[in-house]
């Protein structure tokens, strides 16, 4: 422990702590295991004057007969110990209590045995050596995280954020247990990893979280970790200061300063770069942010972290593109979301929703509304809807735009197969031959080459037809394909196609 070494600036106790009222950590049992004596005298110095209740072994025999008998709200152990070791700690603290937050501290960070902490329900994880003030910040935020469960399982402050009917549409069996996943995170502090393809509503359900979290008076702040580069995004999320780069002409406070308090939503975290992934991880361990060029200043967040991504994370982690560490610190509660395509009983459901939302927008409430025939609803509902949700929403608001006050809208009316590159393809007498061929190919290399493969030859297909039926307006495309322009230069830039390359002299 090194006790002089506290974060410069940081304001711990005012920050940190005024999250927990010294009546509650006065409530809170704490167990501290470490078979070096020095270490663990001074921490249980350093949290008994913070108002904690504080019992300490000096070995894992003692602390496991210790939690045979009773359990604790929080157990910080020492990971590698002579007799019994940390993980079996870890084991007897959870069977204790499954409510139980155990921080693992370790003088051998690695990577491999932090995962394998996490994975066995660890809470997080604490690195030799560290400072005072480190570890008032990670009890704190262990306290914090334990008066809000309390709270949520006694019906004391309600986490709704709002009306249910501002629950996003749905009725469907796989998009109702999303909600309801989300409905029972959403009043905890747990860090919630969100899978699903692009336009599917990841943003919609973090902010739906947001809304009924107790930290919803704060801000929820959303950064696109594929839409900058890594310098700048390094600058967005961590702030500088001022004379840090060329064009630094003041101090400027980050991202994750702006969502102290509240929530930071990580859309498309597989896309950050690995350097940004390993300084991400040390504010998440420690909640200390260090602005870019600063030498001595840190700033204590305390931040509810709400990840996504449209790729499968599993496989990038698999691949080297996505920290293992990160991501399992990130995936406390994983929630997929399913595309339209799964989603049949909702189309109506949303379609009707986004008439009436886009009508008041562009047409005022003086005007009768359009409605939607049932020939349109039966031709929404057998298109595939590759952009998912936002695909939906920008057909109906295009409709909105064209039809007539009153008008009972037909298939015809519906923008679905305007779009070349967007059309459901009409099987031919030869497209199963072709289709058999394609299967027998695939069958000849591992699952997650082909499978790589085939999705690069899509966007890549996708892109240039794309940039074709727009006649190279890369505003419209990325408007059609639901992306930002940004986003969608980075894809071509990854395939290696350029906008005047795709276009035909005809077209150009």
């Amino acid at each position: 422990m090194n006790d002089n070494s506290r974060a410069g600036g940081t304001g711990a106790d005012s920050v940190e702590l005024s999250l927990v009222p010294s009546e509650f950590r006065a409530t809170l049992n704490l167990l501290l295991v470490d078979d070096e004596r020095t270490l663990r005298e001074s921490c249980r110095s350093i949290l008994q004057g913070l108002g904690y209740r504080v019992e300490v072994a000096g070995r894992g025999e003692e602390a496991t007969k210790l939690l045979q008998r009773r359990s604790f709200d929080i157990v910080l152990t020492d990971l590698y110990m002579s007799d019994v070791t940390g993980m079996d700690v870890l084991q007897a603290a959870l069977e204790s209590s499954p409510d139980t937050i155990v921080i693992v501290m370790t003088g051998n960070p690695s990577v491999a045995s932090n995962v394998e902490a996490l994975r066995e329900g660890a809470w997080d994880y604490l690195p030799k050596p560290f400072s005072a003030t480190h570890l008032e910040i990670l009890v704190g935020r262990a306290a914090h995280a334990v008066m809000v469960a309390r709270e949520a399982g006694s019906g004391g402050e309600p986490g709704t954020g709002g009306r249910e009917d501002d629950a996003p549409l749905g009725v469907s069996a796989s998009f109702t247990r999303c909600l309801d996943l989300a409905r029972r995170v959403a009043t905890t502090d747990a860090s919630v990893f969100i899978t699903g393809e692009t336009g599917s509503g990841k943003e919609m359900i973090a902010q739906y979280i947001h809304r009924r979290s107790r930290r919803r008076a704060r801000p929820l702040v959303a950064v696109n970790c594929a839409a900058l580069p890594e310098g700048l995004l390094e600058s967005e999320m961590f702030g500088h200061v001022k004379g840090a780069f060329t064009g630094a002409v003041r101090d400027k406070a980050g991202l994750l300063e702006t969502a102290n308090g509240g929530t930071l939503f990580l859309d498309e975290l597989t896309e950050m770069p690995m350097p940004l992934q390993a300084k991400l991880l040390r504010v998440i361990q420690d909640g200390v942010v260090r602005r870019v060029g600063s030498n001595n200043t840190s700033t204590v967040v305390n931040v509810r972290f709400i990840a996504a991504s449209n790729r499968d994370a599993d496989e990038a982690v698999r691949t080297g593109v996505l920290r293992e560490d990160l991501y399992y610190r990130l995936r406390v509660v994983p929630i997929a979301i399913p595309p339209l395509r799964d989603r049949h009983e909702d189309i109506a459901l949303l379609a009707s929703h986004f008439l009436r939302s886009y009508w008041r927008q562009h047409r005022g409430g003086e005007t009768r509304p359009a409605t939607l025939t049932d020939e349109a609803i039966r031709a929404l509902q057998r298109y595939e809807w590759p952009g998912n949700v936002r695909e939906l929403q920008n057909a109906i608001e295009h409709a909105v735009v064209l039809l007539e006050p009153g008008q009972a809208a037909g298939a015809a009316d519906i923008p679905i197969s305007d779009n070349p590159a967007l059309e459901r393809p009409v099987a031919s007498g030869a497209a199963p031959a072709a289709a058999d061929a394609a299967d027998a190919d695939l069958l000849s290399e591992p699952y997650h080459v082909g499978r790589e493969r085939v999705i690069a030859q899509f966007e890549r297909r996708y892109l240039a037809e794309l940039v074709r039926a727009t006649q190279g307006n890369m505003s419209k495309a990325a408007r059609m394909a639901g992306v930002d322009r940004t986003t969608l230069y980075r894809l071509m830039e990854r395939h290696g196609l350029q906008r005047e390359a795709v276009l035909s002299p005809n077209d150009r």
